[in-house]
């Protein structure tokens, strides 16, 4: 479960979150929207024990972000959006060490890691170093990394950056697996296709505030959408993206 009141974070004089409220259930997947700069990094950050909040209060797995972190951090796992790896290792390696973090015993993380490895088509590559790896192949090892501990809270940002048709297809299917057997699970992306099939609940931020939230219909619904991405595009962007482009590209024909 994860529980957010009146969450805030100020940098400087700019404020990034301003008093977010947010409640996800065991057993939910919530999508977590918004536009460049809207505050989604800085709301995963804190409640990934990454970053301290000016003021207001989050609970992951029962536990508070900010007195407990490691009690946190044991039960979570972590899909960054520009994940850094260290390159040097082998996905092997790699995972060993994330296991080593978690203070895992081998007897039940090596048969875990040899699963996860098998499921996402990397274990005859597993001994490879990172270096040589896709962009997609590192995707993976990540979500393998992040599904290591077999966490209670599941946080995603982008989690389908660089993996091709057929991953992202495994991964969807998975996700909502886990949601049934009780995850709690907050993603985060810009595929919006994505978001409306497989989110329980969707909610979308802009300047750092809740905007709306609610399932997908209700969402489109309540501001007249056919889809969730011409919904987005009305709370928080372009009113009218085809006018707009349409204005730009009769501009370029002036010069």
């Amino acid at each position: 479960m994860i529980e957010v009141q009146g969450l805030s974070r100020k940098f400087g004089s700019t404020l990034a979150l301003d008093d977010l409220d947010l409640r996800v259930e065991p057993g939910e997947i919530l999508g977590f929207l918004g536009p460049n700069g809207a505050g989604k990094s800085t709301t995963v950050k804190i409640l990934t024990g990454m970053l301290a909040p000016t003021s207001g209060s989050a609970r992951v797995a029962g536990f508070d972000v900010v007195e407990e972190p490691l009690q946190v951090k044991s039960r979570i796992g972590y899909v960054p959006e520009s994940g850094a790896l260290y390159e040097n290792l082998t996905a092997g390696e790699y995972l060993e060490l994330v296991a080593s973090l978690h203070h895992l015993e081998p007897s039940y993380y090596q048969p875990r890691m040899r699963e996860l490895l098998d499921l996402f088509n990397l274990l005859e590559t597993r001994d490879q170093r990172m270096a040589q790896y896709s962009k997609g192949m590192k995707q993976k090892v990540l979500l393998s990394a992040a599904l290591l501990n077999d966490p209670q809270v599941l946080f995603l940002d982008e989690p389908l950056n660089g993996i091709d048709a057929n991953t992202a297809l495994l991964v969807k299917e998975l996700l909502r697996k886990l949601a049934a057997q009780g995850k709690t699970i907050f993603f985060s992306s810009h595929i919006l296709e994505v978001v409306e099939r497989i989110c329980s609940r969707i909610v979308i931020i802009d300047r750092g505030r809740r905007v709306i939230e609610g399932g997908a219909g209700e969402i489109c619904a309540s501001v007249g959408a056919a889809t969730l991405e011409e919904a987005f595009s009305r709370l928080t962007g372009v009113p009218d993206a085809g006018r707009t482009t349409a204005q730009f590209l009769a501009s370029l024909g002036k010069r």
